[in-house]
């Protein structure tokens, strides 16, 4: 056999991944860039559910989509999102065929993980003259990476009588931001320098200082306090009580930026699973008409479990697809909900786990996933021996490995890591206990949960590529 016979064959029976930045020409370099300048800014403002979910209707208006509690009937063509709450998003581009033959449906979540604030946090030091809060994290964190580093405040307050009002200090240029503060190396030795990673910094201590200025008022006790209260009162109309009635997190200030010398990728605070949530929009905003109904879902909760009535684990699936029924088909049933569910195809969009050049001992490099190198498709997550896991039927995977290669779209088949590494689960086990046939994929990132994730621009862009693609299919 010749030498070029042999690298032939080696080629058509190898299974062989190559940099999806290898075969982009100017223009394509150009349309990732500019995708990628359009994520930034998204990226930035949307670092809450809630945030996430006001930018998100706002594109969708411009693209002509509009409230379902707005429209009677629906047709082929037609667009319309269910706003759930405030902090989860459906959105739906009315197939041509028949719903109940079903849908084609992407599903992302718009948490990250973060510090919450708890019911009464604001709280007095005396010994250290400063005005402080008290926090809880919420989901996994390392929580070292949240100390001394500017944080900003964003949220939400229900009054007592029922108002809102929105919070947010940290975000604009002459706002000032807030920390919680390390020890130092040099007293750290005996207080801090012993301990296992995992406790260098307890959840107890990730108190953030927000002010230093006593009340001028000899009459006041607790003057640090008041005097930050104050601050509250007099910018918000907001009162102590009213902090109980909040949802207020803590997350990185600052905006997204370009990463490496050659602006190849993007550092932000939440590109898990923001990025997954952006790319299944935009796919479902550009998609063409499609033949089978669209549905693209943004869950809540999905950091912590997926609980909850904004999370994946609620009904607000089977209520957004009833409400779709509602509106196509003369006397639906539940029966035909199933039915929908029983013909339809998901992705569960979350991001893979990117190997990081320092710690490579984590992955099995056969399978890990690489910035750079497209779609990462993940069969199973879970842990251990695939525990809470939803692991794809090998039906559905050549389906969508036929569908991405007939597209050139660029993809790589990874795992989270080394089978007794660790593990971890997506809204994927939630999508498919409907009946749904489902898979995970997303890009790769790196330092995943950390206040700034890196994410590559081509992996970004090959991911809207393939979501969309996704979408125009006419199913398996």
């Amino acid at each position: 056999m010749s030498s070029e016979d042999k690298s032939n064959l080696e080629k058509e029976l190898t299974y062989n991944i190559d940099s999806a930045w290898k075969d982009c020409d100017e223009k394509t370099t150009e349309e990732i860039m500019k995708f990628s300048d359009d994520y930034k800014e998204y990226i930035t403002e949307a670092k809450t559910e809630r945030k996430a979910v006001i930018v998100a209707e706002k594109i969708l208006r411009e693209d002509g989509f509009v409230p379902l509690s707005e429209v009677d009937e629906l047709d082929a063509g037609d667009k319309v999102y269910l706003n759930n709450r405030g902090k989860a998003l459906a959105m739906a581009v009315i197939g041509k065929k028949d719903i109940r033959e079903g849908c084609n449906m992407l599903a992302s979540h718009i948490d990250s993980p973060r510090i919450d604030l708890k019911a009464r946090p604001l709280y007095e030091d005396g010994d250290s003259l400063l005005a402080v809060l008290k926090t809880h994290y919420y989901g996994g964190i390392k929580k070292y990476h949240w100390v001394n580093t500017p944080l900003s405040i964003l949220g939400k307050v229900i009054k007592e009588d029922g108002t809102h009002v929105d919070i947010s200090i940290g975000e604009d240029e002459s706002d000032p931001v807030v920390v919680i503060s390390d020890l130092l190396p040099h007293l750290s030795k005996k207080a801090q320098s012993k301990r296992k990673t995992g406790d260098v910094i307890k959840g107890e201590e990730l108190n953030i200082i927000v002010g230093g200025i006593p009340i001028d008022d000899e009459d006041i006790e607790q003057k640090l306090k008041i005097n930050v209260l104050k601050i509250l009162n007099d910018r918000y109309g907001i009162k102590e009580e009213d902090l109980i009635s909040a949802e207020i997190e803590v997350v990185p200030s600052g905006p997204a930026r370009d990463v490496g010398l050659d602006r190849s990728m993007i550092g932000a605070y939440g590109h898990d699973d923001r990025i997954c949530a952006f790319t299944s929009m935009m796919a479902c905003v550009d998609a063409d008409q499609p033949e089978r109904t669209s549905v693209v879902v943004m869950f809540d909760k999905e950091e912590i479990g997926s609980l909850g009535n904004t999370g994946a684990g609620s009904m607000f699936m089977n209520t957004f697809i009833s409400e779709l029924l509602d509106r196509l088909v003369d006397g639906y049933n539940y029966d035909d909900v199933q039915k929908t569910f029983n013909n339809s195809m998901a992705i569960s969009g979350d991001v893979g786990a990117g190997v990081n050049p320092s710690f490579k001992s984590v992955h099995e490099m056969m399978n890990a996933p690489k910035l750079g190198q497209g779609l990462v498709i993940t069969k199973f997550t879970g842990a251990g021996g695939k525990y809470s896991a939803n692991d794809a039927h090998a039906e559905y995977v050549s389906f969508l490995r036929r569908m991405f290669n007939e597209n050139d779209v660029s993809w790589q088949a990874c795992e989270l890591g080394k089978v007794d590494e660790g593990g971890g689960g997506t809204v994927a086990k939630d999508l498919s206990r409907l009946n749904i046939e489902t898979i995970d994929a997303g890009p790769a990132v790196l330092g995943m949960h950390s206040p700034f994730e890196i994410a590559s621009k081509v992996d970004l862009y090959e991911t809207y590529r393939a979501y969309k693609v996704f979408l125009e299919s006419q199913g398996y």
